[in-house]
């Protein structure tokens, strides 16, 4: 379920899920390289091995043919796939951004210096000083090249360096 709906066919959390479980990650190799029902997991206690094919046969990963024998799904991940959304087309800012982080810098320095700007204005309040240690790592949550992304902020003259380099602030205008 996924905010009151449900949706069909498989859902990605209980294939992870299945995945992620050790005896029926073993049991769908087993299935996938053409293991019959009797050799699925067959060290495991019965317990265990039906627990595993039944988190299989649960997530969808595996199927029952017409022999009864278990067989892997063939159109399993092609049917998660159709359930994601198509990206939709960006704007403003999040253009480039990608998951809350620096994609790629705008080449329009106006466009650069508005995202620059943003950043600066969630990650260093008006007047707070810090060591270079401590913006980057505030900056680090955007891209992993802080020095570049620290240097771009200096350069668009959104934050400011002591001389001596030991203290970075914003710069008064923004």
């Amino acid at each position: 379920m996924t905010g009151g709906t449900r949706l069909s066919g498989p859902h990605w959390r209980r294939v992870v899920a299945a995945l992620a479980n050790d005896d029926a990650r073993t049991a769908y190799a087993q299935i996938v390289l053409g293991a019959k029902l009797l050799d699925v997991v067959a060290d495991l206690n019965d317990q265990r091995r039906n627990r595993a094919i039944a988190v299989l046969l649960g997530s969808g990963l595996v199927e029952r043919n017409a022999a009864n024998e278990l067989e892997p799904s063939e159109a399993i991940f092609r049917d998660l796939l159709t359930q994601q959304p198509r990206r939709q087309a960006q704007t403003g800012l999040a253009r480039f951004m990608r998951l809350g982080r620096i994609e790629r810098y705008p080449a329009n320095m106006a466009e650069r210096r508005e995202l620059l700007a943003w950043i600066v204005s969630e990650t260093i309040e008006p007047g707070e000083h810090l060591t270079e240690k401590q913006v980057n790592e505030r900056l680090l949550s955007y891209t992993d090249d802080v020095v570049m992304l620290r240097r771009y902020m200096i350069d668009f003259r959104l934050l400011e360096r002591t001389p001596s380099g030991s203290s970075y602030s914003r710069h008064d205008e923004t």
